[in-house]
């Protein structure tokens, strides 16, 4: 539901904005018992169901008890579509769709990602099934309709606190249905799962299950379940997010999600005898174009038109106060509509069908001269407690703070606005009658806030200093110095973090990045949380997921996470790389870090985190793998399996938890080259400029990495069809196949220096430098057999193991278990020297290496990797 109008300078704020946990209650004691004429009360045995007796004519099971209703008679709900057996009403305590949105304290919004088809789920407004494609929140477990979507209740997971707010205790987020089949009810500990109906609770932090019946004694507190250490807590993250959407706020790609797929509506056909009417609620519905379709009788009267129109935006009042209006396509599109000029406004209708049929309708509230109003004091932390006041056209912001506040026990009064309340609802009911029945007000101190918006930059020149990084971002993005200050600067990266004290100015420069580029290279920004104040015994996992790699199960990963941790401590790589996820880190005291991709993303984590472990306060946070790669061998050493298949997340979740700490070598390769690179214009270029790479698993110079890099261009020519590992290594069979007849003699092109001493090379094609017990997707490449010449090899002794191929068939016995490589040397310090072009990969990643100085090195201090036992 949209957001009300809001009155900021006399303290007030109306609408929905977002805000703290899902909280039912009512009224304080004190509060006048003053209320709306719909048929069920909040507090009635079935909140807000409008149940009608109907005859049923196929197979019904009850949303309640989701037994089989036997006979030909049920009750539904003729809003939200509630279908119960009669013995089960009076227990009914699920709200209905119309008056959801009115039973949460402060409203938080839905962050629906693409439409998707999703089986066997229901939507959680209409109650039906999601036959056709859909949308989720990507932060919680609602489904609903392409149609319904404007209707969700703004009732999202609070995962972050936006300024202002401070909780230190959380009640269980109930979501209800659209349970796994294995759902066991924590009260009854009998199954509350249902593929026949929306039925059965979880709630969405801790994850446990209960039946409708059953909930409502859980005690609400809730502890955050199995994962509570691992959970980065929503109190101590904080996130000014006005002017940024839910996406913004968790870094989730748009480009898939359009207003008008959301927004659409599908034409119905009725029956004989019907008529179909374009229904809008409102200027705002008019302007958009976004209707809703009734199909009603022919005879129906004008009053059954309001309400049925009414139901299609799921509000359940009294229709006797509200009226059609008819609008021709012209007046549509007329400034007086647009303009809200009410004198096309006034006109009352007599009959709804007439000789010559309009081409839509309008619904109106119709004027009063008094309004029942809701007002929620701010400062409280739990409960629902309201006062419900009536308001008439010489209230105004004054009276009205001067007559809640000792309601509320305040008796401090600082506001002197003049405001006529009357006035801004009817602006409010012209714009929308539902944004009229959802808005609410609330009553805060008149204290000025602090905005603190934190916009990571990156794709900005490395190694410069901060004034030329503010110099380039006053010349690129205008930014104000008065607003804008750069707070973090990581030089190595090429990235800022700008801290911004103004919403519109935050909004302009992160739109703005999109569409500029510095030295050829497109910027990025991303909004990004502050986490700080972590419990004691809490160590929140990082996780970091490149949708990109191996069988692309990323984006249903991402969204499991997202959905079982909180969606702060979930980054995609592709979104800014894993500089933002470690500085929103940078203070917090001890964290892990889950890493889920093949053997290049882990590097590449590894590496950014080397780059930045001196600005973090947890320096050294050990590391897990969730392999997704095509070869994932650091994966398999760690015993994290040869790829991820559609495990259950919430299982490897608690194994990264249980889970032990081991050290692991890292290396450092620095690439010299002394020749000009080719192509060059004339013949005439500079040398490249030396390179550093990291290396966690092995390099490869020769055949291995020639058809890394035969591999890798055909995966850029056609990445739609690198969606598994058996086909990507099949391309990998296929690439080695076209290159077994060729011969060549890597041996005569390269020198091998070991620990200051030259080596004689083999007779060679490949030669591969490993740090790890397994190469090529799990082959022991250095092999089982004792050798008194060399140590036996450990990830985390300080050597290196260097070894010999003889080509593509060879590489294929090693893999097929029947030979190992060619063992050559054993060291800690190695130069090679290359003689001409040579193909070389490092952990996965290939490139042509112009000839020159190779050498590698320990880098730094070991890596704390994650493995199982």
């Amino acid at each position: 539901p949209a957001a009300a109008a809001a009155a900021a300078a006399a303290g007030w704020g109306a609408g929905m904005a977002d805000g703290t946990r899902s909280l039912r209650g009512g009224s304080p004691a004190s509060s006048p018992l003053l209320g709306g004429r719909g048929r069920a009360a909040a507090g009635s045995s079935s909140p807000g169901h409008g149940f009608r007796r109907v005859t049923l004519t196929k197979p019904t099971f009850c949303h309640y008890c989701t037994d089989f209703i036997w006979g030909l008679a049920g009750y539904q709900c003729e809003v939200c579509n509630f279908m119960s057996h009669e013995k089960c009403l009076k227990n009914v305590k699920i709200p209905c769709s119309c008056i959801a949105p009115s039973l949460v304290r402060v409203p938080v919004a839905h962050c629906f990602g693409p439409p998707g088809h999703y089986k066997r789920k229901f939507c959680t407004v209409c109650r039906k099934s999601l036959e056709s494609p859909a949308f989720r929140c990507e932060v919680c477990e609602l489904h609903v309709h392409t149609d319904c979507i404007l209707f969700a209740c703004s009732d999202c997971r609070q995962c972050h606190q936006d300024g202002h707010q401070d909780h230190d205790t959380y009640h269980h987020h109930w979501r209800e249905g659209n349970l796994s089949s294995s759902a066991r009810c924590e009260v009854c500990k009998k199954t509350c799962s249902s593929s026949e109906v929306l039925s059965g609770m979880r709630c969405e932090w801790c994850g446990i299950l209960a039946h409708s019946a059953c909930y409502i004694i859980v005690t609400p507190e809730c502890t955050f379940g199995r994962l509570r250490n691992m959970i980065l807590p929503p109190t101590c993250v904080q996130l000014f997010s006005r002017n940024f959407s839910k996406l913004h706020c968790f870094r989730i790609s748009e480009n898939l999600q359009t207003e008008s797929a959301a927004l659409g509506v599908a034409a119905t056909f009725p029956g004989r005898g019907k008529q179909t009417l374009k229904i809008f609620d409102g200027n705002d519905a008019v302007k958009r174009n976004q209707f809703r379709l009734i199909s009603v009788p022919r005879i129906a009267k004008n009053e059954e038109v309001v309400e049925a129109a009414l139901r299609t935006y799921y509000i359940n009042d009294d229709q006797q106060e509200y009226e059609l209006q008819t609008f021709t396509q012209q007046t549509l599109l007329s400034d007086d509509v647009i303009n809200r000029n009410s004198a096309a406004e006034d006109s009352n209708l007599g009959s709804v069908f007439r000789e010559s049929i309009p081409e839509a309708w309008i619904i109106r509230a119709k004027p009063k001269d008094e309004e029942v109003i809701r007002i929620y004091p701010a400062w409280l932390k739990v409960g629902m407690a309201y006062v419900s006041l009536r308001v008439n056209k010489d209230s105004t912001t004054q009276t009205v703070i001067k007559e809640v506040l000792p309601l509320l026990g305040r008796q401090r009064m600082v506001l002197d606005n003049q405001e006529l309340i009357l006035n801004r609802l009817k602006d409010i009911r012209k714009t929308s009658i539902r944004q009229m029945n959802q808005t609410r007000f609330y009553i805060v101190e008149n204290s000025k806030s602090i905005v603190r918006v934190n916009l990571f930059v990156g794709g900005l020149p490395p190694q410069l200093s901060p004034e030329e990084y503010t110099n380039i971002l006053k010349e690129e993005l205008a930014i104000k110095s008065n607003v804008v200050s750069v707070s973090h600067v990581y030089q190595a990266q090429g990235a800022v973090v700008l801290e911004i004290s103004c919403f519109s100015e935050a909004e302009r420069i992160y739109m703005l990045v999109k569409d500029t580029t510095v030295n050829d290279k497109p910027l990025n920004a991303v909004v990004i949380p502050e986490a700080s104040k972590i419990p004691q015994n809490c160590c929140p996992l990082l996780v970091f997921v490149n949708p990109k790699s191996g069988g692309l199960k990323g984006r249903d990963l991402l969204y499991s996470f997202r959905k079982l941790l909180n969606p702060h401590q979930v980054f995609e790589l592709t979104n800014g790389g894993p500089l933002p996820g470690f500085h929103t880190f940078s203070k917090i005291p001890s964290f892990r870090v889950l890493v889920c991709g093949g053997d290049g993303t882990v590097g590449w984590v590894l590496g950014a985190l080397e780059e930045i472990r001196h600005k973090l306060v947890c320096s050294e946070p050990s590391v897990a793998i969730l392999p997704l790669g095509t070869g994932n061998d650091l994966g398999r050493v760690l015993r994290w399996g040869a790829g991820y298949s559609g495990e259950d997340p919430y299982s490897i979740l608690v194994s990264v938890d249980e889970a032990d700490d081991v050290l692991m070598d890292r290396w450092t390769i620095l690439l010299d080259a002394e020749e000009p690179a080719e192509g060059a214009e004339n013949g005439i270029a500079e040398p490249e400029p030396p390179k550093i790479v990291q290396m966690n698993n092995y390099c490869g110079l020769g055949i291995d990495a020639e058809l890394s890099l035969d591999f890798h261009h055909a995966r850029e020519e056609e990445p739609g069809k690198f969606n598994s590992r058996f086909h990507n290594k099949g391309v990998y069979v296929k690439v080695g196949l076209q290159k077994i007849s060729h011969t060549r003699n890597l041996h005569k092109d390269i020198k091998l220096q070991v620990d200051q001493h030259e080596v004689e090379l083999p007779s060679i094609e490949g030669l591969i430098f490993i740090n790890i017990p397994s190469w090529g997707s799990g082959a022991d490449l250095w092999g089982s057999e004792s050798d008194n010449r060399f140590e036996k090899p450990r990830i985390d002794d300080g050597l290196l193991e260097v070894v010999g191929v003889t080509g593509v068939v060879h590489m294929g016995q090693v893999q097929g278990g029947f030979r190992s490589g060619i063992r050559i040397a054993q060291g800690s310090y190695f130069r090679v020297t290359l003689l001409k072009p040579i193909p070389v990969q490092v952990d996965g990643e290939p490139w042509i290496q112009a000839p020159g100085q190779i050498i590698i090195s320990a880098a730094g201090p070991k890596v704390l990797a994650v493995g199982l036992s």
